[in-house]
């Protein structure tokens, strides 16, 4: 039977069922809930962080998998995760503990600011764009046959009332409007990684001297941020990415990142469409346009092909970005990519997190996602360490 209860930010909730394991910490409050039963509330008030870091470490899934039974569908963990063993640190166990708490809940501030920066993009585009509309007023109209013959497909939404209606919105917005060629980009194919030719190449999980960043549109959250990157070395000289030059996967994701910097060594493969200007805040603006039409499905529309659809490069003409004024661009580019120091040199257990905030409020979500990479890395060595019985060196370096 279920329970109502109230939830506050700071729980930790772990599913029993399926996705076995799964933790999660609440970042606000949700009174009067009912729980499903694949969900378990963990009754503790002390030490979250440090928990939610251990049960997303690998040997608490390495315990999990011995102790429930394997079903040939769902598996149930029931509350048998609860004897798993928590890992705690033998010396100087209340500051490891502390540094670990720490760590941990810095990434967590990060990776919930990135969605709410993601979230605030997509409100501003949306603002802009239907506050300043003309006069004009919205008539769907069946294609004419003129039509269909110009485009040549039957099998396509752009002859949709959504499509069309998202169509006239930006051709009607006051400033004017634009297709991606009149914005001044190119666009190319990824590099072919192919044996065939590039000759053979060495794959790595871990990064190497003078091997390549691969970065694939299989890996793009939906945020604008890389969830994994793989090292590709290869004695030829592969098409790497320029700063400002946006990578679009066109095959069933529609995600999309912007190279941010000149000295990453970055490559994509052949599913990655990628869009260049050296404009770094017009390419801004322009990813994320283009997630703004994902959301509202319209990428949808113009895809063709199974398996999620394919939205290849002949069909880009058919969709129009509106001509924002620059300051508006530059403030949707601001919370994407916002240069800031992040010295944490000094950091101490007491400290660290108000100098981490300070650095939060002005970065954006590129300098969010990379410095929480940047600590999960010491995360994973302290937990190393703690499990292997060693000393954690407390620094946020």
């Amino acid at each position: 039977s279920f329970v109502k209860m109230n939830l506050k930010a700071g729980d930790l909730i772990i599913s029993k069922d399926s996705n076995i394991g799964e933790i999660v910490i609440l970042d606000k409050d949700y009174p009067n809930v009912m729980l499903s039963g694949a969900l378990y509330k963990l009754p503790v008030s002390q030490y979250k962080y440090y928990l939610l870091a251990m049960m997303k470490h690998a040997i608490f899934r390495e315990q999990l998998d011995f102790i429930v039974p394997k079903g040939a569908t769902i598996r149930h963990a029931k509350t048998l995760f609860l004897d798993c063993e928590i890992p705690m640190p033998n010396e100087n166990s209340e500051n490891v503990i502390q540094f670990v708490e720490n760590l941990t809940q810095a990434i967590v501030n990060k990776q919930r600011l990135i969605k709410e920066r993601h979230r605030a993009i997509l409100a501003l585009i949306e603002k802009e764009l239907l506050d300043n509309q003309k006069d004009n007023v919205f008539s769907f109209k069946l294609p004419t046959i003129k039509e269909i013959e110009a485009i040549g497909r039957l099998d396509i939404g752009i002859y949709s009332h959504q499509f069309k209606e998202m169509t006239f919105k930006i051709q009607n917005y006051q400033h004017g409007f634009s297709d991606i060629y009149s914005l001044g980009f190119s666009l190319s194919r990824g590099q072919n990684l192919q044996e065939s030719n590039i000759g053979k190449s060495i794959y790595s999980d871990k990064p190497n001297n003078n091997f390549y960043k691969l970065v694939l549109p299989t890996y793009f959250s939906k945020y604008g941020t890389f969830n994994k990157i793989e090292y590709l070395g290869n004695s030829k000289s592969l098409k790497t990415l320029n700063k400002g030059e946006i990578i679009f996967g066109a095959e069933a994701t529609f995600r999309s990142v912007v190279i941010c910097e000149d000295k990453d060594n970055y490559i994509t493969n052949i599913h990655g469409v990628t869009l260049y200007n050296k404009d770094l805040t017009l390419s801004i603006f322009v990813k994320y346009f283009l997630d703004y039409l994902v959301s509202n499905t319209i990428i949808d529309c113009i895809k063709v092909g199974g398996n999620g659809g394919s939205f290849a490069q002949k069909y880009w003409h058919n969709i129009y970005f509106p001509d924002f004024p620059i300051e508006k661009q530059q403030q949707i580019a601001k919370l994407y990519h916002n240069p800031t120091t992040y010295d944490v040199k000094s950091a101490t257990l007491d400290n660290f997190l108000v100098l981490d905030d300070e650095f939060n409020s002005q970065a954006g979500i590129y300098e969010l996602d990379k410095t929480a990479k940047q600590l999960q890395i010491i995360l994973n060595q302290a937990i190393e360490n703690i499990i292997n019985d060693k000393v954690v060196n407390i620094a946020f370096e």
